[in-house]
């Protein structure tokens, strides 16, 4: 698998690299990193590890060669009683090195693997790396970055240093090495360094071995001979004109390559051929760059719904006639209008010669086939007077557009069917004498619509919260309207639903301050929350001035219920009363009732009460 990645990714063969069924391609540039991905481990691109069910299995080390050199290699070092630290560039193959080992053994103590990355630079505890750095400890791998560098660790027992990638920079890996030879290293330490024989990975050990050698020289060199400045300079202007004279005889490929003197070999040589003179012929290639997407995890649910979903081709749109006019059902053009126009399509089929397909959603699909290709056989194009009538209809409907259409059934839904004035402010752009027509004429003409249920329902249920609003309203009148004095007075009756956390004064306030403020006002509930956080009685109330929004919202709710329950009980019984005084008088003129007296709190005073007989 990773000898055939790494040759199409040489031919620059996109479908791999990029994921099979995916249209969208762009250029492959970078093409040295694909290869060096592909040398760690393929699994490093989208579409390579099989699955869905992804699964950590024996697949995960046959698929890459040096992780079958890693898995020989730690089962030996394991058996010496050694400690190892694996270094990698890449992140991502330290994810995978995690998933092996833990599929080698994780649950057992000796394979305790810790991953460390640059990012956790300021969130790095030394606890891990104590633990793992113990006499008796049962860490076994130690992962880090190469990246990460600067953080001042010590892992002096690692006694085994694998060098997972190469890096361009020597110095890095030397750094990595270093690792293990801190103080307090007692044993010899053991340095493996993974190269993916005849790749690219050769290439860049090659260079950066030769980085190394040059910095070797530079710094080891001697001193530089006395000499006098005149001649320094002397030699400085030769070596100018011989680079100059060597420029000029160098092509623009080669200085668009930088490849100037040193024979080095392409990246495009594998096992012998240069891939670069096969790609020559096969057109461009295209890749597609990474998405900044968030990672989702793989659900079974998701897969089967996606995998089992069976999507049948869609048959293909019917023929209609170039520059015909856009004429929609909600700009209530006249009917007539749309019989020219059906008439002026299935003349336009007829012309090109065009046959009804069957369709096998509809019932009796061979009746509707053969009733729609005759309308075409017999149909004829428009007369000169049709023509001139079509243009004379275009004129008699709505210009109205599908967003004042939208807006205009919010507004009924918002304010009511019979607010007009209130309707025609929502719709933007419209007067309102363009309003009231066209208010008149989709009242008059709704049914013309295709999902007039739908549309109609919306503004049905929209009045409904109005007269419920209206309702809600009139019970708080009729509440306040009993006391004098009602944010002393007011009585709730609660009776089996009283809260145990509300006292009867918040209720009280919240009922009064909901009527004040006005409860079909917006934001209604966020003014109220001010005003119990300013009332003085409440400054030491914890429990009410810490309740949010919407938890005033449900009490008042709650409230709202209870008084409406209370003036219902109060209108059955005096309907009751009245019935029951029509009974007693037999027909005859009855002696008006005295009104009950009733104290200032609405409660019935106990001189008002008839006196017993002796």
């Amino acid at each position: 698998m990773q000898r055939e990645w790494y040759t199409r990714i040489l031919m620059k063969d996109i479908d791999v690299v990029n994921g099979a069924g995916k249209s969208d391609k762009m250029r492959l540039m970078n093409i040295l990193m694909h290869l060096r991905k592909c040398c760690n481990h393929p699994y490093l691109f989208d579409g390579a590890e099989p699955g869905p069910p992804y699964t950590t299995d024996k697949h995960l080390v046959d698929n890459a060669g040096k992780l079958i050199v890693l898995d020989k290699l730690l089962e030996k070092v394991r058996a010496q009683g050694s400690r190892v630290l694996i270094f990698s560039q890449m992140t991502r193959v330290l994810d995978i090195l995690e998933d092996y080992c833990g599929w080698r053994g994780f649950p057992t103590a000796d394979w305790t693997v810790r991953h460390l990355t640059p990012k956790d630079r300021y969130h790095l505890t030394p606890k891990s790396i104590n633990e793992y750095n113990m006499p008796n400890s049962e860490k076994f791998v130690f992962m880090l970055s190469t990246r990460a560098g600067g953080l001042g660790i010590n892992l002096a027992t690692a006694d085994i240093v694998i060098l997972y990638d190469s890096d361009w920079n020597p110095q890095v890996d030397l750094q990595a090495m270093d690792r293990a030879h801190r103080i307090g290293q007692k044993k010899q330490v053991h340095v493996f360094r993974f190269i993916t024989e005849n790749t690219v990975e050769e290439r860049i050990v090659e260079r950066a071995e030769t980085k190394l050698r040059l910095d070797n020289i530079v710094i080891t060199a001697s001193t530089v001979l006395e000499e006098d400045i005149d001649a320094i300079l002397k030699k400085g202007k030769e070596k100018t004109e011989q680079l100059n004279k060597k420029l000029e005889t160098l092509g623009e490929g080669a200085l668009r390559n930088f490849s100037l003197d040193t024979p080095m070999e392409s990246i495009y040589s594998f096992e012998g051929e240069n891939y670069k003179e096969k790609q020559k012929g096969t057109g461009l290639s295209w890749i597609e760059p990474p998405k900044r997407e968030r990672k989702a995890n793989y659900a079974v649910d998701a897969y089967f719904r996606e995998a089992l979903r069976v999507s049948e081709p869609k048959a293909p749109k019917a023929p209609r006639p170039p520059k015909q006019p856009s004429v929609q059902d909600f700009q209530f053009f006249p009917p007539r209008l749309f019989e020219l126009l059906d008439k002026e399509i299935y003349a336009f089929r007829k012309s090109i010669g065009y046959r009804v397909p069957l369709n096998p959603d509809l019932p009796n699909p061979g009746q509707v086939r053969k009733e729609e290709q005759k309308r075409i056989d017999e149909a004829d194009p428009l007369t000169e007077e049709e023509i001139s009538e079509k243009e004379d209809l275009l004129t008699q409907g709505f210009n109205w557009s599908k967003r004042d259409f939208n807006q205009f059934i919010k507004a009924c839904e918002k304010y009511g069917r019979n607010d007009m004035e209130s309707i025609s402010k929502d719709v933007e752009g419209k007067t309102p004498e363009e309003v009231r027509d066209y208010m008149e004429v989709f009242w008059d003409r709704n049914q013309e619509l295709q999902d007039i249920e739908r549309i109609i329902g919306q503004i049905e249920r929209g009045e409904a919260k109005i007269q419920r609003k209206i309702g809600i309203k009139r019970a708080l009148d009729s509440k306040m309207g009993r006391y004098r004095a009602p944010f002393h007075q007011l009585r709730i009756a609660y009776g089996t639903n009283k809260g145990k956390n509300w006292t009867e004064e918040e209720d009280r306030f919240l009922v009064c301050m909901l009527h004040k403020l006005g409860f079909d006002k917006e934001n209604v509930y966020d003014e109220l929350r001010t005003s119990v956080r300013q009332a003085p009685q409440f400054r030491f109330d914890w429990f009410i001035k810490s309740r949010t929004a919407m938890e005033l919202q449900r009490r008042c709710n709650t409230l709202i219920t209870l008084i409406e329950r209370e003036n219902q009980e109060l209108e059955e019984k005096e309907r009751a009363e009245k019935k029951k005084g029509r009974k007693g008088s037999g027909g005859k003129a009855s002696t008006p009732v005295k009104p009950e007296k009733r104290k200032a709190d609405g409660t019935l005073d106990g001189r008002g009460r008839p006196k017993k007989r002796k």
